[in-house]
Parts: structure tokens; C-alpha cells; sequence
């Protein structure tokens, strides 16, 4: 405990460092060419490499990690009955998190309308900016979007269960390993009593050494973590942010009442927990997050804390929050109502309450097929745009910052795979 702890303050500790360097670096360099170009030189050539070879020692256990802890986790559930009131009460604490923080996302952007009077000519300079990386999003949804009803069931059934299992694995589709594991370990409950034991050795001894793996990979954190931010923020700057400060303040202000007020509330209420306390042992598995911007890449740390620091029994949490990583994104959910709506105000388009209503219910199925890998909510995000008359390529204007936006609703996506695994817990206790 004390040994993750202090991990964790040098993570913040680096966070900080890393954000101050960024900022510091940008300013100095504003208005040189030159030094600009060897700023993005030393951030490609040093800030880059030594980042992704702390992401990259996350992303490649997940596969493993996800396949072994679900697996054995319905496995040792035992009675596929209990698998299905678990699930059930599981799915529907993901729906009402995640209908919630879209709601406090919509409801603050029309509230304060950040969007009312944006400055023509700042709108026009952000979208020709970031032109090329909206084609190429939009490029994206050319893949989720189909048309015709067999395509759409075909659609839906490759999500789920496609022809190729391994094809799927290889390029990180979380759902169909999801399904996959959750067949298995529904089968391993039927088979013979040796049979089912000999493979859950082997499953949990596989979970340990991913969990194993995660441990090598959180020594290098403090300075992969320095290294990411000073990335992101050296090329960020504050000139974007202050033209855009009013809507990035609002969202972060989103994200806020759903960790510091809604989660405690669930905590309290649901688990009888001490909310502070809670959220103090949580520490490494936000800072993960907001250093990571993926789900999937933070999971081998949610499992590792719940299960030692937050007292959660492995069985659920390998149960609840590989399912979490995968169809659990409250903070993604509040992002694209927010988004909808600013863009809708900057180009001066009212949505009414139905509109809205249904901007909430796109919000929260979309957040359902997200990966949890970064910018993987921004496809889908336009097609919810279209759905409601909003110009799908005004994303550009958001896209500047969209990246310390993403590192802060990957911290209220993985923190509600974590208070959802904490209340189905309590249920399960209670019930044994």
C-alpha cells in the first residue's frame, strides 16, 4: 500500500512538472519557427519514445488480462443464474451512470451557453487548423455507420461475434474478447470438476503475471508520465485554451460533479463506503488514467488497486471491470452532449428538448461502442452530430484541446468501472 502510494505522488509529481515544462517550453518558442520546429523535434525524438514504452508494456497485457480475469471471473461465479442477476444489475448501473453524466453535461452547456456569439473569424481559423484531422475522422464512420437492414444486422453481429475471433483480437476489438471470454467461462461451469480447476489455475496464473507485468511497467511511470505531458502541453500552448477556455472550463466542471459529487453519492448510499477514503486508495488508478487516455490501457491498474487497495474480491472485479473498460464510458457520455451542444450554439442552431433528450440516449449507446483507446469517441461523435442537424466537421473547432479533455473523461469512465465493481460487491456479499 504504502509502496503504491508513493508511486502515485511521484506520478502527480512528474504530471505537474511535465505540464509546467510544456507550457514553458510553448511560450518560449512562440513566434520562432525554427525553435518550434525543434521543440516538436525533441518531443518526436525523446518525449515520444520514452512515453510509449511505458503504453506500450500497459497495452500489450490487456488482451491477456481482459481473456484470463473475465473468464475465470464467471467461471468461478459457478451458478449461471447468479452470472445472470450480477450481469443484469452490472449493465443497468453502466445505463444509469452513464444516462446521468450526459445529462450533466447537456445541462451545463445550456445553462451558461458558452457557444452563444463565438467569434466568426475564431471559428473559421480553428476549423481550416484542424481540417485534415476532421476529414480524417470522418473517414472513421464510414466503418460504424451502416445502411440497409442486413448490413446492419451484419454489422451488429460482427461486433459481437465475428467470423475471425483472432482477426478481431489482433486489432483490439474489446467486445467480441468480451464475448468470447464470457462463452468460455459460462462452459468451464459445465464441464468436470478437474477439468474446470486445472484451467482456472491457469487462468489466474496468467492474470498474476499480466498483473505481474503492470508492476514493471509502473516503475517507469513517473518519468513516462513527465515525458506524455510535456508532449502534449509544449505543443497545446494557451492560446487555444483561451479561445476556447469557457467551454473546456465548463466540461472539466462536468467531470468534477460526477467524481466529487455523484460517485460519492453512489458510494454512500449503495456501499455504505467513505467516499474521501474511497477516492484516496483510487489515486493510482486516476492518475493512470488521466495519464493514459484509455480505458483499456488503465485496466491492468483498476484491477490490480480495487483488488488490493479498495477490498474489492477478485471475482468481481474480473467480472465488472473488464466489461466496465469496454461499455462503461460516463465521462465519454458527458463529453459528446457537451460537445453536441457547444457546436450546435456556435453555429447558431437551437435544439429543442426532444432533441436534447435524444442527444442524451444517442450519447449514452454510442459511449457503449467506444474503445477505450484515445480519440475513440470523435467518429462516432459525428454521427451523433448529424443525427440532430449539428455539422458534423465543426469538430474541428474542439479538436485542439480535445486531448486534455480526453485524459480527464478517461479518469470518469475508469472511476465508474469502480464504483459500479465496489456496488455489485456489496450486492454479491450481501447475498452470500
Amino acid at each position: 500500500m504504502s509502496t503504491s502510494h508513493d508511486n502515485s505522488f511521484k506520478i502527480m509529481i512528474a504530471l505537474g512538472l511535465g505540464a509546467a515544462a510544456g507550457i514553458a517550453a510553448n511560450l518560449a518558442v512562440a513566434g520562432n519557427a525554427g525553435a518550434m520546429e525543434n521543440l516538436g523535434l525533441l518531443i518526436d525524438t525523446v518525449a515520444h519514445p520514452v512515453g510509449q514504452v511505458f503504453l506500450r508494456m500497459l497495452f500489450i497485457v490487456v488482451v491477456p488480462l481482459v481473456f484470463a480475469s473475465l473468464t475465470s471471473g464467471v467461471a468461478g461465479l459457478g451458478d449461471l443464474t447468479k452470472l445472470g442477476k450480477l450481469g443484469g444489475r452490472t449493465l443497468l448501473m453502466f445505463l444509469v451512470t452513464s444516462a446521468f453524466s450526459a445529462t450533466v453535461g447537456i445541462a451545463l452547456l445550456e445553462l451558461v451557453r458558452p457557444g452563444d456569439g463565438f467569434d466568426p473569424a475564431a471559428r473559421e481559423m480553428l476549423m481550416r487548423s484542424y481540417a485534415s484531422q476532421t476529414t480524417e475522422i470522418q473517414s472513421r464512420t464510414g466503418s460504424v455507420v451502416a445502411t440497409g437492414a442486413l448490413a446492419v444486422v451484419n454489422q451488429i453481429l460482427d461486433m459481437f461475434i465475428p467470423r475471425n475471433i483472432t482477426k478481431a483480437i489482433t486489432e483490439m476489438q474489446m467486445i467480441p474478447l468480451i464475448v468470447f471470454s464470457l462463452l468460455l467461462g459460462a462452459a468451464l461451469t459445465k464441464i468436470a470438476e478437474e477439468k474446470r480447476t486445472a484451467m482456472l489455475q491457469w487462468l489466474d496464473a496468467l492474470t498474476e503475471s499480466m498483473i505481474t507485468i503492470v508492476g514493471f511497467a509502473m516503475k517507469l511511470a513517473p518519468y513516462a508520465v513527465f515525458c506524455l505531458i510535456f508532449g502534449v502541453t509544449a505543443r497545446f500552448g494557451l492560446d487555444l485554451l483561451q479561445k476556447l477556455g469557457l467551454y473546456v472550463l465548463l466540461i472539466l466542471l462536468g467531470y468534477a460533479i460526477v467524481l466529487f459529487l455523484f460517485y460519492p453519492i453512489l458510494l454512500l448510499v449503495m456501499t455504505k463506503r467513505k467516499p474521501a477514503q474511497f477516492l484516496r486508495d483510487a489515486a493510482p488508478i486516476m492518475v493512470t488514467a488521466f495519464s493514459l487516455s484509455s480505458s483499456n490501457g488503465t485496466l491492468p491498474t483498476t484491477i490490480r488497486v480495487s483488488e488490493t487497495a479498495l477490498g474489492i474480491r477478485p471475482k468481481i472485479a474480473s467480472f465488472v471491470l473488464p466489461l466496465g473498460a469496454t461499455m462503461n464510458m460516463n465521462g465519454t457520455a458527458l463529453f459528446e452532449g457537451a460537445v453536441v451542444l457547444f457546436i450546435a450554439q456556435v453555429f447558431g442552431i437551437d435544439l429543442s428538448i426532444g432533441q436534447q433528450v435524444l442527444v442524451v440516449a444517442l450519447c449514452v449507446i454510442s459511449a457503449i461502442g467506444v474503445a477505450g483507446v484515445p480519440g475513440a469517441s470523435l467518429p462516432l461523435l459525428m454521427i451523433v452530430m448529424a443525427q440532430v442537424g449539428v455539422p458534423p466537421d465543426g469538430l474541428a473547432i474542439i479538436l485542439g484541446v480535445d486531448r486534455v479533455l480526453d485524459m480527464g473523461r478517461t479518469v470518469i469512465n475508469v472511476m465508474g468501472d469502480v464504483v459500479t465493481a465496489a456496488y455489485i460487491n456489496e450486492v454479491d456479499a450481501e447475498a452470500a
